[in-house]
């Protein structure tokens, strides 16, 4: 019985993708260059190419047309006919099967194969000899979806930028050893929604999840060759599509707004990190998956020799903004993941790529302005990684108005103070105020710094007082890659120790760094299981460690861990209950009230002002930053110095009370302790924050 064949109508140019509008599916792809474009039918398997039908019509670079008979559930792809010509920016070859780019859900996962190169691998003239065997054998298939599902009455936490805390996590990592959920569950979006993982957060204080990329991505074939894996996803093939890998078996894409909806009714946002700055189709040699099938002189930037890109990002290509259809396609897919899956900001890869015109940064660059003017996307929050590998691609502080940025200067200055190193007490000063050098402008707040100290990329806050080199030999690469400048300090044995003198260095540095970071004006992010010592074994580049290395621990840790974490609690408690700890304004732009100044004033340990040549000097290493309010004072007291220093405590009618004092591990929203006498002894190694008991 021969399978009746597809009804195809023009259709519409709009909207693109594979749309079902409930009694059939249209289907509009953007090739401007194409001179045919074929939709390839599969069965329920993916394995067997049922039918090809062209699309009819083609209208302002789009190719459509309208299947009446198709339903959600049907797996389909693409076949594109176009000139073979890499030596002019062309190369299309209809024997590869591609990936919608407005694929909603994808099926299967790629099989690395010669046969998904569009060029006889190989060959001597290298990407220039055409490739005609088919790649659908495979190939993932795209899946044609109904988005509708109900929220109920799902309500975005709207947590103002001052109130945020970030909690940087990986849905797989977070739950992939956490033996209280069912196995199916483990390392996917319906583990993170478990009522048992939602409640660590909410119990630990943060108001935002960051999840590493979860749009759809490939393994790389040379890291499945190693029997590696892309484990933090920055390898982007479907902009629309959750990664498969998170979806639980038998589950669907829903899983997703599902975890969403549920952090959300625990009060959390969920912030996604994604990757738009470059695809997983590499360089001119990589794989042909989609874009560059599609159309690659659209969708890539080429270089003067059109058969090479244009690469500011390290990853082989640069996708092109400056194309209004491609510009289109990043705006909505961001739409998409705040229209349809609730999502409440991003945080964007290589963000420098984003705003480039070639080798230029420009902060009013097409997609800056375009988000800046979007309803939608103007109103969640957007986070900048603000470097790339091109020239002049280091922009901290470049970023437009209504954009946070990861502030690495944070993160490198308060290790760097903290370890001991010369001269670093003027730096430390300004990150502890929220950096306005780099960021008070065009009416930009403290918020804009997210401050940290350890982030996925680097070392754990556990390493950075463990580790004074990287040790990423399990990567395959011999210890080459990753940063070689930590900043770090192992206290004395490199690694895992048992000397209780090491340990509780190492644990009164910790204490230090994370107070500092959650301390200071602007937007604290802590890395996932940095509050339980989590440890990597020194490896600071964990992108292909998809094992215990970079995974959660959910058994109990020892005494030093849970006593960390408890620490860590009352910190963010004590940040939440002070306002002059999270204020919306940097502090020199409020007005006074009556006769108490909200100037910060930085205090020497006897006391007195700190002056210009106390700034001078490299080996000071103990400062004092007094905080005023309308009813509050707070003292912020460190001391990078091997040994304890006296400090004299500004005057006050009702004395001081110890809030946090991270020498001991204390920390508490109602004080610790009295200040007994005008001097205090500030430990060695510590950051002690005090309140006058009048306000």
């Amino acid at each position: 019985m021969h399978r009746k064949k597809t009804i195809i109508r023009s259709g519409s140019s709009f909207p693109l993708g594979a749309h079902w509008d409930g009694a059939g599916v249209n289907f509009a792809i953007f090739s401007a260059n194409a001179t045919k474009v074929e939709l390839c039918l599969f069965d329920n398997g993916g394995r067997r190419e049922l039918e090809r039908v062209q699309l009819p019509e083609y209208t302002h670079e789009v190719w459509h047309g309208y299947c009446p008979d198709i339903r959600p559930g049907q797996l389909y792809g693409y076949r594109v006919h176009g000139p073979y010509a890499p030596e002019a920016g062309h190369r299309f070859n209809p024997n590869k099967l591609l990936l919608d780019p407005y694929a909603l859900a994808l099926y299967g996962d790629i099989k690395w194969h010669d046969a998904v190169f569009g060029y006889r691998v190989g060959h001597s003239r290298e990407d220039l000899a055409m490739d005609r065997r088919d790649s659908a054998f495979v190939m993932p298939k795209c899946v044609v979806v109904d988005p509708a599902v109900t929220w109920g009455n799902d309500i975005r936490p709207d947590v103002p930028w001052c109130e945020t805390i970030i909690y940087e996590t990986h849905v797989k990592g977070m739950t992939a050893r956490n033996q209280d959920l069912g196995e199916r569950v483990r390392g996917t979006f319906a583990g993170l929604s478990d009522e048992r993982v939602i409640e660590r957060l909410v119990k630990l204080g943060v108001t935002s999840i960051e999840l590493l990329p979860v749009q759809a991505f490939f393994d790389d074939r040379y890291l499945v060759e190693k029997g590696l894996s892309n484990y933090w996803g920055y390898n982007t093939i479907g902009f629309f599509a959750p990664a498969a890998r998170y979806i639980s078996p038998g589950g669907s894409i829903h899983e997703f707004k599902m975890m969403v909806r549920k952090l959300h009714e625990a009060g959390l946002e969920v912030i996604m990190d994604v990757v738009y700055n470059h695809t997983a189709e590499g360089n001119h040699l990589g794989p042909t998956l989609s874009f560059r099938g599609i159309d690659n002189a659209s969708y890539y930037l080429l270089g003067d020799d059109p058969r090479f890109y244009f690469d500011t990002t390290g990853c082989g290509n640069t996708v092109n903004l400056r194309n209004q259809r491609v510009l289109q396609m990043v705006m909505d897919s961001l739409r998409y993941w705040v229209q349809e899956c609730h999502i409440d900001g991003f945080r964007f890869d290589l963000a420098s790529a984003l705003g480039r015109d070639r080798e230029n940064f420009d902060h009013n660059a097409v997609f800056f302005e375009a988000v800046r003017q979007d309803p939608v996307l103007s109103m969640v929050k957007l986070i900048a990684e603000p470097w790339d590998m091109g020239p002049e691609g280091y922009q901290l502080g470049n970023f437009p108005p209504g954009w946070a940025e990861w502030n690495d200067q944070f993160r490198d200055t308060t290790r760097s103070f903290w370890k001991g190193d010369e001269g670093m007490a003027p730096a430390l000063s300004s990150k502890l105020l929220g950096s306005s050098e780099l960021f008070e402008k065009r009416g930009r707040r403290p918020w804009a710094s997210v401050n940290f100290v350890a982030a996925h990329d680097g070392f754990t806050l556990n390493d950075v007082v463990s580790y004074n080199e990287k040790h990423n030999e399990p990567n395959g690469e011999d210890n080459n890659d990753g940063h070689s400048a930590n900043y770090s300090w192992n206290c004395g044995a490199e690694g895992e120790s048992n000397d209780p003198t090491v340990l509780d260095l190492r644990d009164r540095l910790k204490r230090a760094l994370i107070a500092t970071a959650l301390l200071s004006q602007g937007t604290p992010m802590l890395l996932m299981g940095d509050e339980i010592g989590r440890s990597q074994q020194g490896n600071n580049n964990s992108y292909c460690q998809d094992n215990e290395t970079t995974w959660l621990s959910w058994e109990k840790g020892s005494e030093r861990d849970e006593a960390f974490q408890v620490f860590v609690q009352k910190l963010i408690k004590v940040r939440k209950s002070r306002k002059l700890l999270r204020q919306e304004k940097y502090v020199h732009d409020q007005p006074a009230h009556g006769t108490s100044s909200t100037e910060p004033q930085w205090l020497r340990p006897d006391g007195q002002a700190l002056e210009a040549k106390d700034w001078n000097e490299a080996q000071m290493r103990t400062m004092g930053l007094l905080l005023s309010g309308p009813t509050e004072r707070i003292c912020i007291l460190l001391n990078a110095h091997f040994e304890d220093i006296p400090f004299t405590m500004p005057p006050s009618e009702s004395g001081w009370s110890v809030l946090v004092d991270t020498s001991s591990g204390e920390a508490s929203v109602n004080s610790v302790r009295p200040v007994s006498d005008a001097s205090l002894i500030l430990p060695a190694r510590s950051l002690i924050v005090v309140e006058d008991n009048n306000g």
